[in-house]
């Protein structure tokens, strides 16, 4: 609540977004990212030289990492780096073209979140460190996948997730996301593996086992990413195209073969696409999330292949990360709704233009109803868009409902408030002046101020901007948005619950994911069985294809008490690694003592092809029940 006193007091102030950092404690410093180990006011990387070779056998990456510095502090002769689960050989430093000189180090006890502190002394500020390392086999941001996981069959699979703090795992940096540097890599594979990453990888590269990577724009880590495996590629324009297995690929480019639409829409309202190409990489099933917005190679659940283009939202939205997020960055987790949230809001915008209004509103309204069901369950003090630091928290807990959904609604609120006509070059304007730069939100706000509210004075007020920013849940004068098409399939849901007409009997020939996504989601919390089967008999939710529907499906049968549906729920979670999509079943199944026991048993099951992250998911879950269920019996 001190906070939230604070920046209501500021806004007395004519200028008061922008006098906030100044008048900040060094506690309260919003540039401060408590989730990282590196001092980047003393020392900075600029440039980053990989050379990796790819051991399958042993699930490790090889090699070294070249750092090429910017001293900040005259007087600083340490080098601090973040690091996980990494075997350190040797560390040398060097000026310009002169011989290497070992150097000293110390790799703290690891801590469970943050991996291990590594400082680097040295004799002088040089200008390169170059540090010699192995990942372990059970690196967070890397999975490795034996043939029999991947759609081929014959060649393994390696990717890696980066985000949120997982950079760490595989190479040794600043893990922050307010340090930006370019790189260049040399990575080695098996002479039958193809090897990209989030750099200019070449449509026509010959498949040799030895590849050269350039990322000229600087990144922040977390947009560090690589991938090796049986993949090919094909064209859907002269800029973008799609990598994947090869049993993947057509049905791949035929559902996204809206890509260059896509992002010639978003250059005609925010500026060009500054990245060279824009590519998708559709990864197995087992990625645990929607899509990555790795620079120049977007990473891609196959989940959203579902044949009638339904879900290819979700590359709008990666794909709009290539101007907000990728472009101008987040200067830590606390303002990850200046990625997410925006995010969100030029994704609606994309589907909009593409797709029409009425689509975009379902989606609108779709994402807002889980951003309620969410705040349901989230502390005050996580509702807010302006989180406050919390020291020792991981930062993917910031990654949720608020911050995409919320900062999109924020927004949505501004271009209503000011008119498209001003906001539009707005945001375009916020995009160019704070291009490869990593922004926070007060930086945000005094753009606003100057750029927006001085001209419009009346258009928003001040306490209603800080409503959005630092008050929790939504404000009561949010816009509100109404779909039709949602009307229908409330009106179509009542008459089927209240017995008036039969499941089969219901006007869905014509309905998109979306309005079955809003049916499912507005069932009662359960259902009687009969009521089960017949849905089931008329629509065959039980073994969908349509991730989308199962998530919301499978929770319902199990609540429902619906146990015809477990087979197919099983193959489902063994068969997806994406969280989105299981954790709601499981979730589901933990609330009783024997779903519990089913859970245990398909998480079994599934965990060798889940990667890390999702691991983690799936064990907290079943480590709180079993908790919970020992504490009931005792």
């Amino acid at each position: 609540m001190r906070r939230l006193s604070l920046m209501l007091a500021l806004l007395l102030s004519p200028s008061a977004f922008a006098q906030a950092p100044a008048q900040a404690t060094a506690e309260d410093d919003r540039r401060s990212d408590e989730h990282s180990y590196a001092q980047p006011d003393k020392v900075r990387i600029a440039d980053l030289g990989l050379d990796l070779a790819v051991d399958f056998t042993d699930r490790q990456l090889e090699g070294h990492a070249t750092l090429g510095l910017e001293w900040v502090d005259e007087d600083a002769r340490e080098l601090v780096l973040d690091t996980r689960d990494l075997a350190i050989e040797r560390i040398e430093g060097r000026n310009g073209s002169r011989k290497w000189r070992e150097l000293d180090f110390a790799l703290a006890e690891e801590d469970e979140r943050f991996g291990s502190k590594l400082t680097i002394t040295l004799p002088r500020q040089y200008e390169q460190v170059r540090i010699h390392y192995t990942t372990s086999p059970d690196a967070s941001g890397l999975q490795w996948l034996a043939p029999s996981m991947t759609s081929g069959g014959k060649t393994p699979f390696m990717f890696s997730q980066s985000q949120a703090i997982h950079a760490r795992s595989w190479v040794p940096l600043q893990d922050t996301p307010s340090v930006r540097f370019t790189y260049t890599a040399r990575i080695r594979t098996p002479a039958d593996v193809m090897a990209l990453m989030s750099a200019d990888n070449d449509p026509a590269a010959e498949r040799d086992g030895d590849y050269s990577f350039t990322m000229p724009q600087a990144i922040p880590s977390y947009l560090m990413a690589i991938a090796a495996g049986d993949l090919v590629f094909k064209p859907i324009s002269e800029r973008a195209g799609v990598w994947a297995e090869p049993q993947v690929i057509d049905r791949a480019v035929k559902e996204f073969d809206d890509t260059e639409k896509m992002i010639q829409v978003t250059e005609s309202l925010y500026g060009p696409y500054r990245w060279g190409r824009y590519d998708l990489l559709i990864l197995p099933p087992s990625f645990p999330f929607g899509g990555m917005e790795n620079p120049r190679l977007s990473f891609i659940t196959p989940t959203v292949i579902v044949g009638d283009k339904s879900l290819v939202s979700l590359i709008a939205h990666e794909l709009a990360h290539s101007w907000s997020g990728n472009l101008v960055t987040f200067a830590t987790p606390k303002d990850q709704w200046l990625n997410e949230g925006f995010t969100s809001y030029v994704e609606n915008r994309i589907v909009e233009e593409l797709f029409g209004k009425a689509r975009a509103d379902m989606e609108y309204v779709i994402s807002r109803n889980g951003l309620r069901e969410e705040l349901k369950e989230v502390p005050e003090e996580q509702q807010v868009l302006m989180l406050p630091a919390r020291v020792g928290s991981d930062p993917e807990e910031a990654l949720g409902a608020v911050a995409y959904d919320k900062g999109a609604w924020f927004l949505q609120f501004l271009e209503q408030r000011f008119g498209r006509e001003s906001f539009d070059p707005f945001l375009r304007a916020w995009f160019d002046q704070h291009a490869f730069q990593s922004a926070t939100s007060e930086q945000f706000l005094a753009f606003l101020e100057s750029e927006l509210m001085a001209k419009q004075p009346d258009a928003v007020t001040r306490e209603e901007v800080m409503a959005w920013m630092t008050a929790p849940g939504i404000p009561e004068f949010a816009p509100s948005i109404e779909s039709p098409r949602f009307a229908a399939v409330d009106a179509a849901r009542a008459d089927w619950l209240e017995s008036r007409e039969a499941a089969r009997d219901l006007p869905t020939a014509e309905w998109t994911t979306q309005e079955w996504v809003y049916f499912l989601e507005g069932m009662p919390e359960s259902l009687e069985p009969a009521q089960m089967v017949e849905l089931d008999q008329a629509f065959r939710f039980t073994g969908t294809s349509n991730g989308e529907l199962a998530q919301r499906w499978y929770p319902l049968s199990e609540r429902s008490q619906y146990f015809e549906a477990r087979p197919a729920m099983s193959l489902f979670l063994r068969k997806i690694g994406r969280r989105k999509l299981i954790m709601p079943t499981y979730d589901a199944l933990v609330a009783s003592e024997e779903g519990l026991a089913f859970a245990t048993q398909v998480y079994e099951m599934s965990k060798a092809g889940y990667h890390p992250i999702t691991r983690g998911s799936v064990e907290s879950v079943l480590a709180k029940a079993r908790a919970a269920a020992d504490a009931g019996t005792q």
